[in-house]
Parts: structure tokens; sequence; C-alpha cells
């Protein structure tokens, strides 16, 4: 594996990794009809499993269906990643921001005076186009995973699209753009929002790499050119914020030269003015996840590209994402090296639109649509500080686990739930489903709420706690249910067969509809994940289990009569704190099976990968009160473990904040 890699070869081939397994047509069926037996009325329950019967019958539709997914996996890396991309964001028609989008939410920065705040910027792009480096050497080194199947090789692919792909708008489907790099590739460029104006500033001149300095004295210029009232043009990044198909409409209206400069960009650096807004982990959350609006920033965006770099004067900072291209990537550059200075500095270019009646009609809809994601969003983030991640291991639990647990406590009914996972193990890999709302769950969510607290019900939380273990192992293993359910409807609707029954019945629909859409995202500093709900009356949950705290990001959406993110979190509270008072209560000192004896069971449900260059350094006394610069480029929520390294701005060496 020390060998240099090929590069004409997909990486995920250089290092041998296996297909994704197909599971058989049976254990899926059967797995199927446990996930929702518990879900639905034993009406429903008695109809699908007639259904599932006939489907699974030898000689019937299912196995017909499930030959020819054996035969696309014989042609294919992946059997499923073209399926899954269409199905999880192309084929989606609703607005990327809330909708879609993650957003990570920096640490708030204290910036004195204007000038800080480019300083950050600069400081941002220089981490940023050090990783680029790495990334056109094909130089990174290979994840390997952690936890379950410790040492497995992870597939890389996906961070080979960071900088390269664009989500391009279609009438029906959306498609993702790959760029492919040519021998002599054009100067790399960003693209800075200011003002709601967006301008070219060039990171490469002359085949040399603009230092700090350099795009300071830059990213100054923008600033001033965005105040020049004079030259202002109307907030046309607003038409990214509005449903695929509209904006896919609208962008036949708008400067073909423009949209082809941001399409090849490397990334967006969006420079927000204050919000006027107190600041607190809500109130961040929810404007990086939409600008604040059109009163706000949300015009100082642009969607479709894959990572947007946000940096607020009052120190509101984060990463967006676009997410169909990566689940997630982190940026570990090395020292940076100090670059000589360009010696002429080119002005950065203003981007030019046309600006028609009919362009701003579509504006004036696009912003109002925006207005109305704004007033429905319903964001809480609580920071949990009774225990952390330490405490539930001493259980000798999986943290994971047991706070999937505590979210079905939360809800307390029992809904189709959905957790990511990630099967990177496998060529092109991205992510599947592990079903959390498990039957062994809901027993210990209905043993909860009645009576006092006795063993049994401490055998019901190990029993919960086991069952969501099994499924992860199954999930990251490639033989969850959900991504072959999807192949056997896709190959259906291929082969120009009549829709099957089982993608017909009701407790399909129901099986789709994820009231709980949630994911872990661990980071090393006090940054956080966050993302809007699914579906209309659901809830996004994202949690990041510290050693001594959980921070939970919950959303909602006001206008469901059925959810209240503060109500969410009120329980979550009191479920944690229950399930805490029974661990007290019945500390078992017997080890559960499948766990060696003095090791806690820690399932990673994504990207598990062995960090390296880690330090246990805590930043002294001296360097607390000084700005600190993230240096990278955090997970998004299909993520578990985050790598976040920071560099105060008096020193050159990278501190990394681990426990």
């Amino acid at each position: 594996s020390h060998e240099p890699a090929c590069l004409t070869a997909p990486l995920c081939c250089q290092h041998g990794l296996p297909k994704l397994p197909l599971p058989a047509l049976k254990d899926t069926m059967d797995t199927y009809l446990r996930c929702m037996k518990h879900l639905v009325t034993e009406e429903q329950f008695v109809k699908t499993q007639n259904i599932v019967k006939e489907f699974g019958a030898p000689g019937g539709v299912g196995e017909l269906l499930q030959s020819r997914l054996m035969e696309r996996r014989e042609n294919q890396a992946n059997w499923v990643y073209d399926y899954w991309l269409n199905d999880m964001y192309l084929n989606n028609r609703l607005a990327l921001p809330v909708n879609s989008s993650p957003a990570m939410v920096f640490p708030r920065q204290n910036f004195r005076a204007p000038i800080d705040s480019l300083r950050f910027a600069a400081h941002l792009i220089s981490g940023v186009m050090e990783y680029k480096t790495l990334l056109d050497a094909r130089a990174l080194p290979v994840d390997y995973a952690r936890g379950q199947l410790a040492g497995t090789p992870l597939c890389m692919e996906q961070y080979y699209r960071l900088f390269t792909s664009y989500r391009l708008p279609g009438p029906e489907r959306d498609t993702l753009v790959a760029q492919e790099s040519s021998v002599m590739p054009e100067p790399e460029h960003i693209i800075v929002a200011c003002k709601n104006q967006f301008f070219v500033l060039d990171v490469v001149i002359n085949f040399r790499r603009l230092n700090e300095r350099d795009l300071l004295t830059q990213l100054d210029k923008i600033v001033k050119m965005a105040d020049n009232k004079e030259e202002q043009l109307p907030p046309i990044g607003l038409l990214t914020s509005d449903g695929r198909t509209e904006w896919a409409e609208s962008r036949k209206s708008t400067n073909r030269d423009s949209l082809d400069m941001i399409e090849r960009c490397l990334c967006l650096v969006c420079l927000d003015d204050a919000s006027g807004l107190e600041l607190n982990d809500t109130t961040r959350a929810m404007l990086m996840l939409h600008g604040g609006g059109e009163a706000k920033n949300g015009g100082n965006r642009w969607y479709d590209k894959p990572m947007q770099f946000v940096v607020g004067a009052d120190g509101c900072c984060g990463v967006v994402c676009e997410h169909s291209p990566f689940e997630g990537i982190v940026l570990v550059p090395s020292k940076l090296v100090r670059a000589a200075s360009v010696s002429e500095l080119p002005a950065p270019r203003r981007l030019r639109w046309k600006c028609t009646p009919e362009i701003h009609k579509l504006l004036a809809s696009s912003a109002d649509k925006l207005q109305r994601l704004v007033r429905n969003l319903d964001m809480n983030v609580h920071k949990f500080c009774d225990y952390g991640k330490e405490f539930i291991k001493k259980q000798k639990m999986s943290p994971d686990a047991y706070i999937q647990v505590a979210l079905q406590l939360a809800y307390y009914r029992p809904v189709s739930t959905y957790e990511s996972a990630s099967i990177r193990r496998f060529q092109e890999g991205r992510v599947d489903n592990i079903r959390s709302a498990t039957p062994e769950a809901l027993f210990f969510v209905q043993a909860m709420t009645e009576g006092k607290f006795s063993t049994k019900k401490m055998e019901m939380l190990r029993d919960a706690i086991t069952a969501q273990t099994k499924y992860t192992i199954l999930a990251i293993t490639g033989m969850a249910i959900d991504n072959h359910l999807l192949g056997l409807r896709e190959i259906a609707h291929e082969v120009k067969m009549e829709k099957p029954e089982l993608f017909k019945d009701e407790v399909y629909l129901i099986s789709n509809q994820f009231i709980l859409s949630t994911s872990q995202v661990p980071t090393t500093v006090e940054m956080f994940c966050c993302y809007g709900p699914v579906i209309p009356n659901g809830y996004g949950a994202c949690y990041n289990p510290q050693s001594d705290h959980i921070i939970f990001s919950v959303s909602s959406f006001h206008e469901s009569p059925q959810t209240c993110s503060a109500e969410f979190v009120k329980c979550l509270v009191q479920g944690l704190q229950d399930m805490r008072e029974l661990c007290d209560k019945y500390r078992s000192s017997s080890t559960p099976t499948g766990q060696r004896k003095g090791r806690t069971m820690e399932i990673h449900t994504q990207t598990e990968t062995n960090w390296q260059n880690k330090t246990s350094q805590r930043p002294s006394d001296s360097t607390k009160n000084q700005q600190t610069l993230p240096q990278v480029l955090v997970k998004t929520p299909d993520q578990t473990k985050v790598e976040a390294q920071t560099q105060t701005s008096s020193q050159g060496e990278f501190r990394s904040f681990e426990e």
C-alpha cells in the first residue's frame, strides 16, 4: 500500500477495496418486515407480509430484479451509487438551503476591527489552497476505519470532488458536473461574495500562489469595490436559493460568462455583514443555514457550489456544503509556507449580470420564498452538560447507540428514523441508513414511561443498545436494507416493468417518511453541525458527543403543528437524565455479550479515520484569549469524526484540540 499511486486507475481500485456487496433478497425482505412490524397497524402489516411473500416467491418479480441487480454489480464499481445520488439529491426539487445543504458552525470569532475578519478569511483561503495542492498531487493519505473492522482502508474518491464539482440545476433532475482538469489548467480562482456582489479573486498569478498578505490586500480591494453604490447589481445569488426547477428556468436568463466563472471556481468565500442579531448558538446555526434571508445575508451565497466559507463581520463564521458530491471533508494542512509576494496584483473583477425586468421579477419571487423558509425554520441548539460520552463508555455502551436510544425516548412514538452510516469500506461507497427505531428501542421506551426503575428496564436498555449496534454493523458492512430496496425499485423502473406492489404499498411509503433524521458529527473543538428536517412534520437531529457534554442541533418547521424543537430538546434532556439515573441505580458489573472485559464497544457509524499528526496539547493561558483561526474544512452530517485544527494568529504550528 506504500507504492506510488497510479493516477489513471480510480483510487478505490488502487487500494484493492472490495465492491459493495448485494444482500440476499430473503435477508432484506425479512429485515424489512422486522423493521416495520412495530411501526404500523396490524392490518397494514398483514397486508405487507402477503405482498413481501409474493414479491420474494421463487420465480417471482423479486428474483428477476435481484438477478438484474447482480448483473449490474458485476459491471459497475458500485451498483447503488447512481441510484442513490439521484434519489437522495439530484431528483429532489426542494430549495437547497435548510432542506439539503448542511452547515458547520465555527466557534464565534472575536473580530475587533473589520481587517480582522479579512485576515481570518485570507488565512482560510491559504488553508484551502494548501489542501488543494495535496488533492492535485493525489497525495492524500488513505483513511482507515476505526471502531468496528478497524484498519480497513476507506474509499477516498469523494475527497477529489471537493473543488471540482458543481450542482447544475435541471428542470426535472439536477446534474453533478465534474470539471476534468486539462494539461494546462486555467489560473485558479475563488469567488468572493460581498454585499450580494460576486468578485473573481485569482489565487494563482504567473504560476505562483498568492500568500496570505497578498490575499488580504485583494480582499480589502473587494470590500472597497463592493461598497461602491453606483456599481452595485441586484442580488443574483438569491436565485440559487429557490426550488431547483425554478432556478433551472431562471438560469437561462442570466449571464453565461459570469455563471461559467462561478462554476469553475475552487470555492466561495462569503464576506457577510453583521446580522445585528444576538449571536447565540441557535442564531448562528440559523444564519449559517439560510443567511437570514434577503434582508440580511441570504443573497450573499451561491448554493450550487460544494463549499461556501462564511466569514461574518460580527464573528459568525462557518461552512455551508452542497451535499451531493461528498459526505464530508477534513482539511489538515501542514504548516503554511510563506510564499514570496506577487509583485503585480491585478484588481479583482466584479461579475456582471443581465438585469432585465424579468430577472427582477424572478429575484422578488426567490426572495419571498427564502423569507418563508427563514420564518419557518424552528432551530434549537442545546449543550447538554450533565454528562458526555465518558459516562456512557463507563457503562460499557456505545455512545452513538446510547444517544440514538435517547432520541427514540425523546420522540416517544415509534417512527421511521434515519441515521447515516458510512459504506466507504467499498468502492465509491457513500452511505446507507441505520434504522434506529428498533423493536427493542420501542420496548425500552414503553417501559420507561411505566412505574419505577427496575432491573428489567436496565436489561431493556442494554437490549436496545445491542440491537442498535447490530444494525450499525449491518449497515457499515453493506448489508442494510435501504440501498437494496432502492436498487430493486430503480431496476424495475429501468426495465420498464410496472411498479411492483411492494413499492406502492402504504407501509413502504411510511418506511421512507423519516420523521427523525439523525446524524452523529463529533468535532474536536466547540463547533457543531446543523441541518433542516427532511419532511415537513419531521425533526433534524445532529449531535456532537464530547467527553463531558453533548451538543444537540435540533430543527423542525414552525408550520407543522406536530413539531416543536424546544419541546423536543426538553424531552431529550429529561430522557438523558432518566437514562443516567437508571444506569447509576443498576450499574451492572457483568460485561454484556460480545464485549471484552474492560473495553468499551464503540461503534463509529461514519468515516472512521486514524487521524495523523495529533498532539494532545491544550491551549496555554497566554493563547486562550487570542483569536483562533480554524484551518479546516470540517465534516458534514453524514460523517462521524472531525479533526478540527486551529492555528493561533501569533504562532506557526498547528494545535489539535483532541481529548
